[in-house]
């Protein structure tokens, strides 16, 4: 059975650590003026219930052989990640005032120059789950404990490589790995299916071999849930479709598409008053 020893399992515990999130990106990005804020606050409810409730870690050993592999395939989705490992306590929360400066070790794409807090620099869109795939395949031979988890964008699911790997993760029966799809239905050039339908994602993923669920991405029970049956799960990969909304936590941001989205220090501040105004009344 997996040795699952998760932090917190109570759901306002966690969802108290995904408002802090927010409350990170939007200063990380507004400091910078410009950034991936919609992202980071759509998928603060899965990077806190992944960080708090689900990823075997140590703060005091990032090289722990059996530590869960995490991989941000959706790279540019940094401020989010970078706000995750300082709420988790991996990195010193001082280090986010760096991100994006120049020379900075919080590369705007998450990037190994972190350190083994990275386990591979994703930039180029679709390459997370053939890394997974392969770290999940070795720590099967090992008969590791560790178990692999990917987070991939909605758009991703364009790249030919997404599939390749899913279909070579289902044939292999590679139980150890699980996919979580930031279902946001945002990509650069705008709404995913306006740009190329991606539906029914659920029946593709389980025509490749895969176990899929869907889950509303801000329910963190459901996605306690989501994990929980994934790690029971002994025959076929999981997929946890879920799905979010860009800007959540903040109204005026809510459903706002902005791939790259400029915020200004007046509408940083404006969200921030707002969050924290959230933040007292939970």
């Amino acid at each position: 059975m997996y040795p699952h020893d998760p932090l917190a399992s109570d759901p306002p515990a966690i969802a108290a650590h995904a408002h802090a999130m927010r409350r990170h990106v939007v200063r990380m990005v507004g400091a910078l003026g410009q950034g991936y804020v919609q992202q980071g606050l759509g998928a603060a409810d899965i990077f806190a219930t992944l960080f708090f409730g689900e990823l075997r870690l140590r703060a005091d050993d990032p090289r722990w052989p059996d530590r869960d592999r995490f991989l941000l395939s959706t790279a540019h989705n940094s401020a989010l990640f970078h706000a995750a490992l300082a709420e988790r306590g991996l990195i010193d929360a001082q280090r986010l005032d760096s991100y994006g400066v120049d020379g900075s070790e919080l590369e705007v794409n998450v990037s190994q120059r972190l350190g083994p807090l990275v386990e591979a620099t994703c930039g180029s869109l679709g390459q997370g789950v053939s890394v997974g795939l392969g770290m999940a395949l070795a720590g099967r031979r090992r008969h590791a404990p560790y178990r692999v988890y990917v987070v991939l964008g909605d758009g991703e699911m364009q790249e030919g490589q997404v599939w390749e790997a899913a279909l070579a993760a289902g044939s292999r029966q590679a139980s150890n790995l699980c996919v979580i799809v930031d279902m946001n239905w945002m990509q650069v050039e705008g709404h995913t299916d306006r740009v190329l339908r991606l539906g029914p994602v659920s029946a593709k993923w389980e025509s490749f071999g895969w176990r899929a669920i869907e889950v509303d991405g801000h329910d963190i029970a459901a996605l306690q849930r989501a994990f929980e049956a994934a790690r029971r799960e002994t025959t076929k990969p999981t997929v946890i479709v879920a799905e979010t909304l860009v800007g959540k936590g903040v109204g005026f941001l809510e459903g706002q598409f902005g791939h790259n989205m400029k915020l200004s220090r007046a509408d940083a501040d404006r969200a921030l008053a707002e969050l924290e105004i959230i933040g007292v009344a939970a």
